[in-house]
């Protein structure tokens, strides 16, 4: 539940509790989609599935005085834990790529006799086996071994740092789960990537590590215990994504700006020095191993950085720009922006269509396996379009060479799947690594057939303005939209950033082969930029930008992968206008799935809009959103504890305090769940009306703080006992030394806009609002501020269902 979630609305009268508000309750839970079969034209709200964080720790008197007790220490082991992730994430993108290449080559290898014979239906059975048994095992990680985490995961990351609390996504199973569902689904030749699970790889580790111990493994280690704290391991989950993004694309600075701009919610610049250290560790990590491996074949060169291999989609050939380069890039952010938005709608069509028929179905094992027969049919037509499609292409020259930078390949009988079942002839290997350029290829197989990272290399590739024609690209282009739109979302992990580059780099040649065709191949400087190469960089931006809506990371990232800055003008118009196209029709791939998979998250700009027009927040205040809270006084009985513990699911509440008798209550602190629970599970701090002036022992900070209960089947024995038996009518607590005193508050007539920012840029989770006599009146959450559940509200209140302010100042 969140904290304060679907509030009973009871209100406290002389210590007795009422209900006041169970039937508007219930019916708003059907309403706001806490039950997720609810019919799809009911508007679904960011529900209770998910608590709240507590970013800040209570500040208590028990805290001030655990902070006096607690001797100064620098920030040494922060950058050396910054160095283990880096380290860890690294290696981890190291095997990620060596599994990728090692499994396609070996692959196609199996099969290369058959398709140099035309024997494509045993070349088909022979994919789909191999593919079969990936995809099974890819899907069936994630179904069993890590069902409470999300495939791509990068959802569930951005979630948890804005704030949201996502349970048994972080651990051990999660890690081991997605990492090989990665590597077999990319290797089974689905359309997609490594790179979103790598960012939630790294994000586990990034966890996981910064804790030195595993609920899975039954290990606590005693080593940097300090940071075992929500703060600190939103810092190091922050620096584990952008290391993640960092060694998968070899793109330091971009995964640092991709945390920024995406993944992180809260930031600072001692956090951007860290994490920028940790994506230096990580992508360096990567490149000492990734020079002399290959393959998994020690192959020398140990610490040699070659460009070719060091820059994933090298490009050589850098080319002078001419102003009139603009107008095709602004071409191609249109239609970037147009297929991005057309991309997230239809796949979040898809999903909710699958969400909608796995629901539908009762039986568990059944519902699981469903999910994997899923991901199976979409191998199906994925392999049959790869393997068939080519045969109905012909055979044409291949006007450039080829390099091979693989030195395991044998040199006499060397075959490139791109040839397919074109004649093998002249297809040998020259002195300086080249291929002899005297052969011809299959373009679709070229396209369709290499994975992603190999199809890309090829369209990037400058003065080649020839090589790929018009069919080939428009068909390549559809069946990969379409399939890899279907495949986003499936029970395999897959990532989403080479079908958007590979889709983008499609469209994009199709713009620059029409150009060479308007104004034919330009062989003189001032016409140089008309090549087809350079326009398919800037259309894998364009979409990029249409679907994830980035802009800053994304242009570094461009840069860092092709290694080509004299395009970065191009580049950064393309990804403004695909934005901003994009923005027009709908919201970004990640923000659609965020919702869809009801994670209240906190955009940094609130978007109401009520009919046409956007609702400025500016107009309404506070008490508008708020909902009724349970107070509790600052010395407060035992029997009422327990059962305010027993019959509501609060996990927040206001602290009164009576300043002098006869006075009214003022609003003092607020006190959680947790530390209610701790404080009825410790009995000798109880008193009586006798020890109200006596001092009673007091529980230390770490004995009150607690991330969840030690023992929830003890805990609810007590609360039956203090609610029931008459004694502990008369037992007290005295919460002075527990409460929150900096507990942030504002008044009943303070700006929504100007709260929610508040509530965002704190890290809240409970925001008090109180009335011009600091009396609690209510209590602002995340749900509270979702977009959808404003909307709810200010309709409301527009239409005269809610009080005016006025009234309640009165």
């Amino acid at each position: 539940m969140f904290s304060v979630c679907w509030r009973s609305g009871y209100t406290r009268i002389r210590g007795s509790y009422t209900s006041t508000q169970k039937q508007n309750e219930k019916s708003e839970d059907v309403e706001d989609g806490t039950n997720h079969r609810v019919p799809s034209k009911v508007k679904r709200v960011p529900s209770g599935t998910h608590e709240s964080l507590d970013y800040l720790p209570s500040h208590s008197e028990v805290y001030k005085t655990w902070l006096k007790l607690k001797p100064h220490r620098s920030d040494w082991d922060r950058w050396l834990m910054m160095g283990f992730i880096g380290i860890v994430v690294g290696t981890a993108g190291f095997f990620m790529h060596q599994i990728l290449d090692t499994c396609f080559e070996k692959k196609w290898e199996l099969v290369e006799s058959y398709i140099r014979h035309g024997d494509f239906c045993t070349t088909w059975l022979f994919v789909l086996g191999i593919g079969f048994a990936m995809v099974i095992g890819a899907s069936g990680l994630v179904v069993f071994l890590c069902p409470a985490s999300s495939p791509s995961g990068l959802p569930e990351v951005i979630g948890y740092l804005n704030g949201a609390a996502m349970r048994l996504i972080f651990n051990l199973r999660t890690f081991i789960g997605i990492f090989f569902s990665c590597a077999l689904s990319v290797s089974a030749g689905l359309f997609c990537g490594p790179e979103a699970p790598m960012i939630y790889i790294g994000a586990v580790v990034g966890y996981g590590l910064s804790q030195f111990k595993s609920d899975t493994l039954r290990i606590n280690l005693p080593f940097f215990t300090r940071f075992r704290n929500s703060a600190d391991r939103r810092q190091f989950t922050t620096a584990g994504a952008a290391a993640g993004i960092a060694s998968v694309f070899r793109a330091p600075v971009g995964g640092l700006l991709f945390a920024l701009e995406e993944v992180a919610s809260f930031w600072d610049i001692k956090l951007a020095w860290q994490t920028f250290f940790c994506c230096l560790i990580a992508t360096f990590t990567t490149e000492v191993l990734s020079s002399s491996f290959g393959g998994f074949e020690y192959q020398g060169y140990f610490g040699f950085f070659k460009a070719e291999q060091r820059i994933l989609f090298w490009v050589k050939n850098l080319l002078d720009m001419s102003v009139l380069a603009f107008i095709p890039s602004i071409i191609l952010g249109i239609i970037g922006g147009l297929l991005g938005a057309l991309f997230v709608f239809l796949n979040v069509k898809i999903n909710k269509l699958r969400m909608k028929i796995f629901n539908s179905i009762s039986i568990k094992l059944l519902r699981q396996l469903s999910k994997i027969l899923d991901t199976c049919l979409i191998l199906v037509v994925t392999i049959t379009i790869t393997v068939y499609l080519p045969y109905l292409f012909s055979c044409t020259p291949d006007p450039t060479s080829f390099h091979i930078t693989n030195s395991s390949h044998d040199t006499h009988e060397l075959w490139d799947v791109s040839e397919y079942n074109c004649p093998a002839g002249s297809t040998v290997l020259t002195s300086d690594g080249f291929l002899n350029p005297n052969r011809t290829i299959n373009q679709a197989a070229a396209l369709l057939v290499k994975n992603g990272k190999q199809g890309i290399m090829l369209l990037y590739q400058r003065g080649t303005h020839e090589k790929f024609g018009f069919p080939a690209l428009f068909i390549t282009l559809v069946f990969y939209f379409i399939i890899s739109c279907w495949t986003a979302g499936t029970a395999a992990a897959t990532g989403l950033v080479v079908p958007m580059l590979y889709t983008g780099a499609l469209f994009g040649r199709i713009v620059g082969l029409i150009m060479v065709y308007l104004f034919g191949v330009q062989t003189d400087e001032y016409g140089a930029w008309i090549d087809p190469g350079l326009f398919a960089a800037i259309g894998s931006a364009a979409y990029f930008s249409g679907v994830s809506r980035l802009t800053i990371s994304l242009t570094v990232i461009m840069v860092e992968i092709t290694n080509d800055v004299q395009s970065i003008l191009l580049i950064m118009v393309a990804v403004l206008v695909g934005k901003t196209v994009g923005d027009f029709f709908n919201h970004s791939l990640f923000s659609s799935l965020l919702h869809l998979k009801c994670i209240p998250h906190l955009v940094a700009e609130p978007c109401v809009v009520h009919g046409k027009k956007k609702v400025n927040l500016e107009l309404f205040t506070a008490r508008d959103v708020m909902q009724p809270c349970t107070v509790i006084h600052l010395r407060e009985s035992v029997s009422v504890l327990a059962e305010l513990l027993t019959t509501n699911s609060h996990n927040g509440f206001p602290v009164v305090h009576s300043p002098a008798p006869g006075q009214d209550e003022v609003f003092l602190g607020t006190i959680t769940r947790l530390e209610l629970y701790m404080l009825l599970s410790n009995s000798h701090i109880f008193q009586t009306e006798e020890d109200s002036n006596t001092c009673k022992a007091v529980l230390n900070y770490q004995e009150v703080t607690v991330e969840k209960l030690p023992d929830e089947a003890r805990m609810n024995t007590l609360l039956h006992k203090y609610s029931t038996d008459p004694q502990y009518q008369q037992l007290f607590i005295n919460l002075e030394p527990y409460i929150n005193k900096s507990a942030v508050s504002v008044q009943a007539h303070f700006s929504l806009q100007r709260a929610y920012i508040v509530f965002r840029t704190l890290g809240l989770r409970h925001l008090i609002v109180v009335d011009l006599q600091n009396k609690a009146l209510g209590m602002i959450t995340r749900k509270d501020l979702i977009s959808l559940r404003l909307e709810k509200k200010l309709i409301k209140l527009d239409s005269g269902k809610l009080d005016s302010d006025e009234e309640l100042l009165q």
